[in-house]
């Protein structure tokens, strides 16, 4: 496992990293899907995509590190629509390190020009405390599950 100091230095040493993905919408893709009667890219899938290509800058870097990241924030515009079938491509570049998280620029575009316009935020975390917390939550909500309701009627 890298120490917390080693892996914010090899993080460091890739500031200005890009990753790209492509990704041609597809019908389950749409704002249709989501409860907007449109026909085009939905913006929580265009967010999901960004988030993909922002993973894939760091991948290799952590790989094997005990370290990931979780989306934390978001600052990003929608700006144009893109209908379904077309290619989209996203780029995400690592513009800053600090102790706790990772931030990127983000783009994307269609074959009409740019869709897509911001900055997203990553946390840094441990994966075995991040595993530690997460079976933490499923323990204690297990046990609200097994306890008695309190109905105010007693």
């Amino acid at each position: 496992m890298t120490t917390t100091t080693s892996i914010h230095e090899t993080l460091q040493s890739i500031l200005g990293a890009t990753a790209k993905i492509q990704h041609q919408v597809r019908s389950q893709d749409t704002a249709d899907q989501w409860g907007n009667n449109l026909p085009v890219l939905a913006t929580p899938i265009l967010l999901w995509l960004s988030e993909i290509a922002c993973m894939r800058v760091t991948q290799d870097t952590l790989a094997h590190s005990g370290w990931m990241t979780v989306g934390a924030h978001h600052d990003s515009g929608h700006i144009a629509p893109t209908c379904r079938e077309e290619m989209i491509t996203l780029t995400a570049t690592l513009t800053k390190v600090t102790e706790r998280s990772l931030t990127f620029d983000v783009h994307a575009y269609d074959s009409r020009g740019e869709i897509l316009r911001g900055t997203h935020r990553r946390g840094l975390v441990r994966i075995s405390r991040f595993i530690e917390r997460i079976d933490s939550i499923r323990s204690s909500s297990h046990h609200q599950e097994d306890s008695p309701v309190d109905s105010g009627n007693g």
